[in-house]
């Protein structure tokens, strides 16, 4: 009989591959007996997950990663089908995201797109896996991390934090705003209408002003 769980890793993440074939709640019991187990092996890094095998619903997803925090110390930062060439883009931009500090570290996750003048708001930092689309807004007290595109608004340090940012994979804003400083982009030109290479980047405040540089690893230690 097949295993009712096992673990794999892929680049910047792990994969569940669960057993389509057992009850659930069989197959979410070996779920935390696995973490547990390797709990000293995977430490605290941040991760992608991704859940293979068997159909999941949203709540199950929510159970999975409740035993996966409760029996080990992995920070999961976002649910991600490892083979799809889009989330390829989204574990590449994960790889360039360090964590921050232990105080900066008290975010949340955000799963989808934000479509239709819709907005998410929140006290914490946050990680949206999605599209930011013309009209919605983002807004954290703390930092934005946007593993997609941003065509919305963005807000972030609203409580005054020191050295608050917002990060995206594709950084084309509506408009931006960290602290009391904000940032309206202008047109964008493009040479014979070509579209320049989309490259991940990070907006923070310098010298009273917001400026944006191409988000590397090496440049987010400079933080």
């Amino acid at each position: 009989m097949r295993e009712a769980v096992k673990i794999k890793s892929f680049p910047n993440g792990i994969a569940l591959y669960l057993n389509g074939e057992l009850p659930f709640e069989k197959v979410l019991e070996e779920v935390g007996y696995k973490f547990s187990d390797a709990r000293n092996f995977f430490g605290s890094a941040s991760m992608a997950l991704s859940i293979e095998g068997r159909e999941v619903t949203d709540m199950e997803e929510l159970m999975i990663l409740d035993a996966i925090r409760e029996n080990s110390n992995l920070n999961i930062l976002c649910i991600v089908g490892h083979d799809d060439e889009v989330n390829q883009n989204y574990i590449k931009a994960l790889a360039e995201i360090e964590e921050r500090p232990a105080e900066n570290t008290d975010g949340q996750f955000f799963k989808g797109d934000l479509k239709n003048r819709e907005v998410v708001e929140t006290p914490n930092s946050i990680i949206i896996l999605g599209d930011i689309y013309p009209g919605s807004t983002v807004i954290s007290a703390r930092n934005i991390i946007i593993l997609g595109a941003l065509h919305g608004k963005a807000y972030a340090g609203g409580d005054g934090q020191e050295g608050a940012y917002i990060a995206a994979f594709e950084m084309e804003p509506e408009r931006l705003k960290i602290g009391d400083f904000k940032y309206l982009p202008g047109t964008r030109q493009t040479k014979w209408g070509i579209r320049p290479k989309v490259r991940p980047k990070i907006a923070y405040v310098k010298n009273n002003r917001i400026v944006m540089e191409t988000l590397t690893k090496d440049f987010l230690n400079t933080f």
